[in-house]
């Protein structure tokens, strides 16, 4: 009897895992018309550098102190990282905030989401779905700068290896190999705002509410490690550690900043996203 029961609830043919495939998700969210403006941005930003470049005139050391932006006209590779320490604090925030913080809660604005889980699709899959597209996404975005930004110097400026502000340089082969660590690492680092805005992202049917919060609370982060008098307890903060990928494009790479600040972006992200989980589980659907 349990068995023909069962049988009755559950249409032939269905399976829950197949439901949303992530194909389809992707391929709705490349479509959608904030995708392709926030890659034109990142692939158009390597272009802007270099005309303000060559227009204010090869960059100089300052006080007789040189840093990475006063190498960026010195090779393509140095001129992909300068590209990432300028974008990494606040450009690159905003496409990890956008994908996923807009994903679930502009299904919740258009009126769609209440049909997609009647279709059915399971609240989980739906959220996995959607989580893992906005973070393949996001990873797209942060590797599509560098890699631009990489071509554009190496025509401007030539292939040749990563001259480093105190002293010495990377082979370029070597250089290349930092810099995919470097990605790697920012990207990590960011998952914290991804897990911000797509906790918002559940929480609210108002997409730019989601992305705006996420943004919004990462700057107050930013805001809070520049207070020097909270001592060690700023070391429990993400943003704390955000540019300590900069020890990875060193003669010896230094790996212990970078692998206390990606415990701390990965633990604090493990939390939102269980929250994100655990509340849209029992939401009342009604948009």
């Amino acid at each position: 009897m349990s068995t023909l029961l069962e049988r009755t609830e559950t249409a032939d043919g269905y399976r829950a895992r197949r439901t949303l495939p992530l194909r389809v998700e992707l391929a709705r969210q490349l479509k959608r018309r904030r995708t392709l403006v926030m890659g034109a941005v990142l692939a158009v930003l390597p272009f802007v550098l270099l005309v303000a470049f060559a227009i204010g005139g090869q960059p100089g050391g300052r006080n007789d102190r040189i840093t990475l932006m006063d190498t960026a006209t010195a090779s393509g590779a140095n001129f992909a990282a300068v590209n990432l320490f300028v974008s990494a604090g606040f450009l690159l925030v905003i496409p990890v905030a956008l994908f996923c913080g807009d994903t679930v809660a502009s299904e919740a604005s258009w009126s769609s989401l209440r049909y997609l889980l009647a279709a059915p699709v399971p609240r989980a899959r739906l959220l996995w779905s959607k989580l893992t597209v906005a973070l393949g996404l996001s990873l797209a975005a942060l590797v599509l700068l560098p890699v631009v930004a990489l071509a554009v110097g190496t025509a401007a400026y030539g292939w040749g290896p990563l001259q480093i502000p105190t002293g010495g340089a990377l082979p370029a082969g070597t250089a290349a190999q930092r810099l995919l660590a470097v990605i790697a690492y920012i990207f990590v680092s960011q998952l914290v705002t991804a897990g911000l805005a797509f906790w918002l992202s559940t929480k609210t049917d108002a997409p730019l509410g989601a992305v705006g919060g996420a943004v919004g609370l990462t700057i107050v982060g930013n805001v809070l490690d520049a207070v020097t008098a909270l001592g060690h307890w700023r070391d429990f903060l993400p943003a704390h550690w955000q540019f300590a990928w900069a020890d990875a494009i060193q003669p010896t790479p230094e790996w212990g900043g970078m692998i206390q600040g990606a415990a701390v972006s990965v633990t604090y992200a493990l939390v939102l996203f269980a929250l994100a989980f655990r509340g849209f589980r029992c939401k009342d659907i009604v948009s």
